[in-house]
């Protein structure tokens, strides 16, 4: 890896799949790397599920070595104890690579498909497809990891824009 290139860990938090993609970016390019879903069965007991999820991202972590994280906020507002279920999950997500080291961001999904597609209002369709054109050759196992690596892709967009903005305050 040359200096300057980042990699970037894509994060889909959900309780039954969570999507990662990892990405590379040179401050100019993308390039895919690899991408999956770490799934639980709804048949566990929570605690054994979180361990799942905590196990499979820490392996994903070993393998890929990520620079940084990136991690979907999620909304669940129909079912209470579902959306604290899922935000368990997300505790996880979040807790893996910060406890490897890695800064994490967080962004919205309406943040990821402007980023992505132009606008915040996109159908998944529409994600997915900019995906495949964004990363020549992906061929992501599930949508959850079509979401993840969308994740990482709006990273390394917002990693860019911010670089650009540091530079020019420390010059100016």
């Amino acid at each position: 890896m040359t200096t300057g290139t980042v990699r970037i860990l894509g994060l889909d938090p959900g309780l039954q799949h969570t999507g990662w993609g990892m990405v590379e970016h040179d401050g100019f390019r993308l390039r895919f790397l690899a991408d999956g879903v770490i799934s639980t069965t709804p048949q566990s007991a929570l605690p054994e599920r979180l361990l799942i999820l905590h196990r499979g991202l820490a392996a994903v972590i070993a393998e890929w070595a990520p620079d940084e994280a990136a991690v979907e906020h999620t909304y669940v507002a129909r079912n209470p104890d579902s959306a604290l279920k899922l935000g368990q999950a997300r505790g996880v997500v979040l807790l893996a690579p910060a406890l490897a080291g890695i800064p994490v961001r967080e962004y919205g999904a309406m943040e990821v498909k402007r980023a992505v597609v132009g606008t915040g209002h996109a159908a998944k369709e529409q994600v997915q497809a900019m995906v495949r054109q964004l990363l020549p050759g992906v061929t992501f196992k599930r949508a959850d990891a079509a979401d993840a690596l969308a994740i990482a892709i709006c990273h390394a967009h917002h990693r860019g824009t911010r670089n650009a903005w540091a530079k020019a305050a420390s010059s100016g």
